[in-house]
């Protein structure tokens, strides 16, 4: 099982940490929502939790929650600009399909 950053992720990762002036890493896991059933959840973290499963990625550390990782292990996180929009993209080889916003996913 696994769960990645590409160089641009991790890079961006880093900085929102060093602008928090704290921080372990991130923490990746899934919510039920949408309407395709399933959106991404991504926050800074602090502390980690007895269940976390823990990777490193470019020495960015990532918790996933066990009932998450099912659905989002093989995910690669990547940081994209586009236009005037940037943020967070999630490379999942688990999605079946995608709602039209984008929003939500399901596997």
């Amino acid at each position: 099982m696994t769960i990645s950053l590409t160089p641009k992720a991790a890079e961006r990762v880093e900085k929102y940490l060093k602008h928090r002036g704290k921080g372990l890493g991130l923490r990746l896991g899934i919510k039920t929502t949408g309407c395709s059933g399933m959106a991404y959840t991504l926050e800074f973290v602090d502390n980690t939790l007895p269940e976390d499963q823990i990777f490193e990625s470019h020495g960015i550390k990532i918790m996933v929650d066990p009932k998450s990782l099912i659905y989002i292990d093989g995910t690669e996180l990547d940081f994209a600009k586009e236009g005037v929009n940037e943020g967070f993209k999630f490379n999942n080889p688990n999605v079946k399909a995608e709602c039209g916003c984008g929003e939500s996913f399901t596997v």
